[in-house]
């Protein structure tokens, strides 16, 4: 009986150690110290950076770019367009994308998207749709899940969520991105505009993936 309540003690001790070490002092709510998501086939966890004393050292810190272009854009950019948030994204990043009935898109250049991005996002640069046709809109909705029925209509039913961004409140790639949706008729219900956008994101240390090394 001795040994069986040692062993139980050294059990709770170990548990206790283990628990330790998974100890998030940053988490990214109170009920989500992070998360994993899946990236070009790696698993890649989502957490922030967990010294406080952290601070963005690269080009997202800056407060000012000549406008226009880079001017700041309004909160709602489509009234039947949803604005969302941080805690939006990560909580579409746990139900929606594993699921495999929504997508982040990174809407940016695909140089923007090889240098960073945020994990689990795929590029489609807005200069996709905004130069497209209808044969072209039509091959990309049909890959996010639209089907074109026997009468040529299209049907949205099963088409994917989409949360947009580029690289932050004032960057209008995302803009451009989902006017050239909504007038191939991509529905409006099923996109979401993630305004703070990249820069929002490294704001608060959360987790990026680089997918090219900047040489420069």
């Amino acid at each position: 009986m001795y040994i069986f309540k040692n062993l139980i003690i050294l059990g709770l001790i170990f548990a206790g150690s283990l628990f330790a070490k998974e100890n998030v002092v940053v988490k990214i709510t109170e009920d989500t110290p992070y998360l994993y998501v899946n990236h070009m086939g790696q698993k890649i966890k989502v957490a922030r950076i967990q010294d406080t004393n952290n601070v963005l050292t690269d080009d997202y810190t800056k407060t000012s770019r000549e406008c226009p272009p880079f001017c700041i854009h309004p909160t709602n950019i489509n009234d039947e367009i949803k604005t969302i948030a941080e805690v939006e994204i990560v909580n579409f990043l746990k139900d929606k994308v594993p699921s495999q009935k929504g997508l982040v898109i990174d809407a940016r250049l695909k140089s923007w998207y090889e240098l960073e991005t945020i994990p689990s996002a795929i590029n489609i640069p807005y200069t996709v749709i905004q130069s497209a046709d209808k044969k072209v809109a039509q091959k990309m909705f049909s890959l996010l899940g639209m089907k074109v029925e026997k009468s040529g209509t299209w049907n949205f039913d099963d088409a994917k969520e989409l949360a947009v961004f580029c690289n932050g409140i004032w960057c209008e790639q995302s803009h451009h991105f989902i006017e050239g949706m909504l007038k191939f008729g991509y529905p409006a219900e099923k996109m979401f505009y993630y305004r703070s956008g990249f820069q929002g994101w490294k704001l608060l240390g959360l987790t990026t993936v680089v997918q090219k090394e900047n040489k420069n």
